[in-house]
């Protein structure tokens, strides 16, 4: 083993949920060139890895699933020889039934530095989502964390299924389901009774939870009623037994519930998280982009003078602002004593990034709203709009009856060049029931690419359209759909008490 930097890190990304996932391994996924990664990984993991890091599933690379690892060794040592920051992002725990074993002493014999970074595995999921104690004072002592999946001709000694019969607690059966009839079997042939009471939960900690309980002699039967397959986790032990009806997390009022979000990606994370959090199972399909202007020059001029108020409508347009005064090699000072006005707590909170306190924020959140606020406030004196390339005018022209009104676009907003396929084809198989939208523009450019399918969904009600503010709701009416609910405060996080509502209808 070398004294050297880590290159490569064996990386526990936790069961599935972004949440889990430690500080560390996010901090090392944003440090990464490559992130190499399981294909039972969500995707949504990967928004932690830096947008220029190359990922590569494992799936992609040569051979069938026994064949693969040598393929993986050989691109760690490569990448890392080549002065590359390596992720091999894992399931759960690398040592845990993950061959992160086998990884490290793969890099160890090519004189490799490299880290391993824990993981929660599967069973420590399961336990807290499904409100299941592994261990209690009472009636269990221990946990075994067993694999049903074994090397036919491992060196060393196979399973011994009669001390895992007689074992003094809980038993968490990984990778078992395709054998399950074997190990009901094994387990009850020496002992165990049939009536212990078992589940299997797949895609624990996620919005796409399911679970099964039984006795352990019908657990085969009931597995396939539910119609569940592999990967799942078998629990088997007295602690199935002492757990509530509905856990915690399957009694969140979005639990299971599928939620398309299709604000731009790089302002989609706060929502998604806060989905996420309330069991929502996420999509994403951002409908449009964000740019910098095509010419500066304009906006740069602007800077050069002097105004009474500068009004932000939209957290992009803090954002855009600021990223060219530093690129003109200034600071806050450029903006002198002018006043800030903000069209929502959103962007009143991204000038707060900047240390700015925004001197308006309406107590509506719309154009209306902010127009209303500034015709006295801003009366008789020179006002800068910062906005993107489109959008109402409704703004300029009713401030523009009081005061000296300039509009400079701080950033553009294009059309998502590529619609995600896969979000479309969720949509069109009836598998997303609300659809969140952000603008008008946003709903514009996703409703078009509605086919009949899509659209015969929203009219009967299995899709449901929820706009952030009349405005949006407007127009999406005018495209000929029907809106299912709107926000009261037009916000991401009114939109979300908005799919609350109707969810809990």
């Amino acid at each position: 083993m070398t004294c050297e930097s880590p290159k490569v890190f064996l990386v526990g990304a936790g069961p599935g949920s972004p949440g889990l996932l430690t500080l560390r391994a996010a901090e090392v996924l944003g440090q990464a060139d490559l992130v190499l990664y399981d294909q039972l990984v969500p995707r949504r993991l990967l928004d932690f890895a830096r947008p220029t890091a190359e990922t590569i599933c494992v799936r992609d690379l040569p051979g069938h699933h026994p064949d693969k690892y040598p393929h993986i060794h050989n691109l760690l040592i490569e990448r890392a020889r080549a002065g590359q920051t390596v992720v091999r992002l894992k399931g759960g725990d690398p040592l845990i039934f993950g061959r992160g074993g086998e990884e490290a002493e793969a890099l160890r014999k090519a004189g490799i530095a490299y880290e391993i970074v824990p993981g929660v595995t599967a069973a420590l999921a399961a336990g807290a989502y499904l409100d299941v104690p592994l261990t209690h004072r009472n009636f269990a002592s221990a946990v075994a964390l067993v694999t049903g999946h074994e090397l036919p001709h491992k060196p060393g000694n196979p399973l011994d299924w009669k001390a895992l019969a007689a074992f003094p607690g809980t038993l968490c059966i990984y990778m078992g389901v395709a054998k399950l009839p074997v190990i009901v079997a094994e387990l009850v042939k020496h002992g165990k009774s049939p009536d212990t009471p078992a589940c299997i939960v797949e895609r624990a900690s996620t919005g796409d939870q399911r679970t099964i309980h039984s006795r352990l002699a019908d657990l085969e039967e009931a597995r396939r009623n539910a119609g569940l397959e592999a990967p799942g986790l078998i629990v088997i032990g007295e602690a199935v037994s002492h757990r509530p009806a509905h856990s915690w997390w399957e009694s969140r009022p979005l639990f299971g519930q599928r939620v398309l979000v299709t604000r731009p990606a790089h302002q989609a994370e706060d929502m998604v998280r806060k989905l996420e959090q309330l069991g929502a199972v996420v999509y994403r399909l951002p409908a449009v982009e964000i740019r910098d202007p095509a010419n500066f020059a304009p906006l740069d001029a602007a800077l050069n003078e002097k105004w009474d108020w500068i009004v932000f409508t939209s957290a992009n347009g803090v954002h855009a602002l600021m990223r060219r005064i530093e690129a003109l090699g200034r600071d806050l000072r450029a903006l002198g004593s002018v006043k800030l006005a903000a069209i929502g707590p959103r962007t009143a909170a991204a000038l707060r990034e900047y240390h700015l306190t925004a001197d308006l924020v309406p107590d509506t959140f719309n154009s209306e709203g902010l127009v209303a606020a500034l015709k006295s406030a801003a009366s008789r004196q020179r006002v800068l709009l910062a906005r993107a390339n489109r959008g109402r005018e409704l703004l300029k022209e009713e401030l523009s009856k009081v005061a000296e009104v300039h509009q400079v676009v701080v950033y553009e907003q294009i059309d998502a060049v590529e619609p995600d396929a896969d979000a479309l084809n969720h949509l069109r198989r009836g598998e997303i029931r609300y659809v969140t939208l952000t603008s008008s523009k946003i709903a514009e450019n996703l409703l078009k690419l509605f086919d009949e399918t899509m659209k015969g969904r929203v009219e009967r009600g299995e899709i449901e359209l929820v706009a952030i503010s009349p405005e949006t709701g407007r127009a999406i009416r005018a495209l000929g759909f029907k809106v299912a609910a709107e926000a009261t405060a037009f916000t991401s996080d009114g939109l979300i008490d908005a799919v609350l509502r109707l969810a809990a209808k």
